[in-house]
């Protein structure tokens, strides 16, 4: 479908002149053309021709804020992982030292008791001689 044009002779006007006549004549046109609602969907698209960029850019630094704060939270998440892992190892050791502890207590309990058997049966020989 050809649009229909609109040609008019124009007077011999100053510059502003023409720029409110060509004005005039492209709303007249959009009028035309343009059923009402599809009329009042152009201005809006016209009103919100540069929130579309405006959209993007925060649609970007949105995108790269998330991307920030997930390399954050792997890198905190790392630290944590880790430093429970070093804590594992501590605590492993700091057992391996108290066992070790424990079985040379054992082992002098043991000592011990042999030593007071001895005693004991060296108590009752001496008691029974007397």
């Amino acid at each position: 479908m050809e649009k229909p044009s609109l040609e008019f002779n124009l007077p011999d006007t100053h510059e502003e002149g023409k720029l409110y006549v060509v004005d005039s004549l492209n709303n007249l046109n959009k009028l035309n053309v343009c059923p009402a609602e599809s009329q009042h969907s152009l201005d809006e698209e016209e009103n919100t021709g540069g929130a579309g960029e405006s959209m993007a850019g925060s649609n970007t630094r949105n995108q790269c804020l998330f991307l920030i704060t997930f390399i954050l939270i792997l890198i905190i998440s790392l630290a944590l992982v880790s430093f429970v892992i070093f804590l594992i190892f501590q605590t492993r050791n700091e057992v391996d030292q108290i066992s070790s502890r424990l079985l040379s207590e054992k082992k002098n309990i043991e000592e011990l008791k042999k030593l007071n058997n001895i005693i004991l049966k060296h108590l009752n020989q001496s008691r029974i001689k007397e």
